[in-house]
């Protein structure tokens, strides 16, 4: 097994390939992913064009077409969970993050097909893979928000289901802008894809019980959710996961 690290994005990047390390061109190929969308799209860089955009010195409507067309993939997603995930700050400021990662995984994950038909790619605790472990399906620990030293339960990553995406403050903190009184602590979802995986599972956490229920009936998505105190709920696919 072979493990590549590299910090981007404010985060840490683990890539895990079982049949040995990819060559320097493949591994930098895949780098130059995360830093392009770093590039376009970090708040905390005052030249891209996202930073320029908050401070007023670029209208939306003339930024290129990757950061329009991200915009709008945003504002679907807010219109698809009735607004519990949104990509503006509470200050009104255009932040992205919460689709950019994702799509950067997606990438990613497309240049990495290109290199192994095995692979993990895990970023600031969101995993997609493909393929297998020594012939066995991927298993990722998913901690428990109560005690991160211990795992609340392990996902396997299998068929369709390539991408785990945990939300939550148990890591970092109230960084969640959340629309009324904390109902979840953590939430962690699968699905076919990064981008659906990583937005469902901050709607969640940024919502309520009703927006549980909704999410996770119009969505193909398996679901692990820790509320305030310290209940869960599963759904069907992933009450397996469970380890209490």
């Amino acid at each position: 097994m072979s493990v590549h690290v590299f910090d981007t994005m404010g985060t840490v990047v683990s890539l895990r390939t079982p049949a040995g390390p990819l060559d320097d061109a493949a591994l930098e190929s895949i780098e130059d992913v995360f830093r392009s969308f770093d590039r376009r799209f970090s708040l905390y860089d005052e030249r891209s064009p996202l930073s320029r955009i908050a401070r007023g010195d670029l209208a939306l409507t003339a930024a290129d077409a990757v950061v329009r067309e991200t915009y709008a993939l945003a504002l679907d997603w807010r219109t698809r969970t009735d607004g519990a995930f949104t990509p503006h700050r509470p200050d009104g400021v255009v932040d992205l993050s919460g689709v950019v990662k994702a799509l950067a995984m997606h990438d990613a994950g497309t240049e990495l097909d290109r290199h192994s038909p095995d692979w993990l790619l895990t970023v600031g605790g969101d995993v997609l893979g493909r393929g297998s472990t020594d012939g066995s399906a991927w298993r990722v620990g998913v901690v428990d928000p109560d005690a991160r030293d211990r795992l609340l339960g392990t996902a396997t990553l299998s068929g369709t289901r390539r991408a785990l995406a945990t939300s939550g403050v148990a890591e970092r903190g109230q960084h969640i802008w959340r629309r009324g009184p904390e109902t979840f602590v953590q939430v962690t979802v699968a699905a076919d894809d990064v981008v659906t995986a990583d937005v469902i599972a901050t709607a969640i956490t940024a919502g309520d019980l009703e927006d549980l229920d909704r999410l996770t009936a119009s969505a193909d998505v398996d679901v692990v959710a820790v509320l305030a105190d310290g209940t869960l709920r599963a759904t069907p696919g992933a009450r397996a996961w469970v380890g209490r």
